[in-house]
């Protein structure tokens, strides 16, 4: 089922925080939510009536994928305020096919996990399993 407009932001956050040690904050208030895994950005929602009347989500991807994920798909743009070699802005509307918004904030998380130092990236190891070939998923607490 899809979310409502105002349910994008939403399922959203939940999507990001469900990244194994991912935490988010607020460094410019509370309507910018800014998700990071070790202290790194990997993606930042918020809303800028300049960009989209919806909410939008910034998020880091490969170099030599963001001009054609910015050619190829209605809903990406250059980052918004962002270095546009690195990073894409993803308008959060009906529009948007919601299983490639996931594996883009996926793949965002997963090239700022692979710029971490190794033994940051060896202690996020202990919070994953892979189930099968793919990707890795986050393995529930003791007390969940």
């Amino acid at each position: 089922m899809r979310p409502t407009p105002d349910g994008f932001a939403q399922w959203c956050r939940e999507a990001c925080l469900a990244l194994p040690g991912s935490a988010v904050d607020w460094p410019w208030g509370p309507d910018s939510h800014v998700f990071r895994i070790h202290g790194k950005m990997f993606a930042l929602l918020w809303h800028n009536a300049r960009v989209s009347e919806h909410m939008i989500v910034n998020l880091k991807a490969e170099p030599d994928e963001v001009p054609l994920l910015i050619a190829n798909y209605e809903v990406v743009g250059p980052g918004f305020h962002m270095n546009k070699r690195h990073w894409i802005t993803v308008e959060l509307c009906p529009a948007a096919d919601l299983d490639f918004v996931e594996e883009l904030i996926e793949d965002s998380y997963d090239n700022v996990v692979a710029g971490l130092p190794a033994r940051l990236r060896s202690s996020l190891q202990s919070l994953m399993v892979q189930p099968s070939p793919g990707r890795y998923v986050a393995v529930p607490s003791a007390g969940a």
